[in-house]
């Protein structure tokens, strides 16, 4: 970028950036015409994002989901972070949701935030955990937003589950989409299923108290 831009990101006058170019501290590319021009990227890389962002016409869109219909409350309550999260920003925002498996890459809503990053119209996706995004294979999406320069902003990056927690509810997961498959989502065969293996599988969590159980 021109001098000119170069100095009104970094806070310094141009007589400055002229001086440390010609101390070498940050040198400048001259154009055919004499002309400096600046690769901030190198020296200040999060201001140059910052610059890039309030200056295109990319959309901030917040996404919220959840599994099942039991966790609509849940789903109301993400959304409220988020818009509370983006209104005290300052970010005009969309906002995405999706009520579905964590392992379903076919969600409506998942689909129209995928095929708008790809597009090029998403400058930054808001989400209020990074499991909300999909239970596996959320860090593909996350190389894809990097190499769109999509900004990822995770609200509760402390807020996380134990790995015996995790491991359980991947389980769920798993147990969940495949018994639906082979029995169908309503019968009772696969809800006592699905009944008795989250009792299992909590009961493990919380520590075994079958002693007998083969390590």
């Amino acid at each position: 970028m021109s001098i000119s831009k170069a100095a009104k990101i970094l806070g310094v006058s141009e007589i400055t950036l002229r001086r440390w170019d010609s101390e070498g501290k940050l040198p400048s590319i001259k154009t055919q015409g004499g002309h400096r021009r600046y690769d901030i990227s190198k020296l200040k890389p999060e201001l140059v994002h910052k610059y890039t962002l309030l200056n295109d016409n990319r959309k901030t869109i917040a996404y919220a989901r959840v599994s099942s219909h039991d966790q609509r409350t849940d789903l109301e309550r993400q959304k409220q972070v988020l818009e509370l999260f983006c209104s005290q920003n300052g970010w005009t925002f969309e906002l995405i949701s999706d009520l579905g498996s964590g392992m379903n890459y076919h969600k409506k809503g998942l689909t129209k935030l995928l095929n708008a990053i790809l597009a090029g119209n998403v400058g930054r996706l808001v989400l209020t955990h990074k499991d909300r995004l999909l239970r596996f294979g959320a860090e593909l999406v996350f190389s894809i937003c990097e190499a769109k320069s999509v900004e990822v902003v995770i609200i509760n990056k402390g807020d996380e589950a134990t790995f015996e927690e995790e491991l359980a509810t991947d389980v769920l997961e798993i147990i969940t989409v495949f018994s639906a498959r082979l029995y169908g989502a309503r019968s009772k065969k696969n809800k006592k299923l699905l009944d008795d293996v989250s009792k299992a599988v909590n009961a493990n969590v919380a520590g075994p108290q079958n002693t007998d159980i083969p390590k």
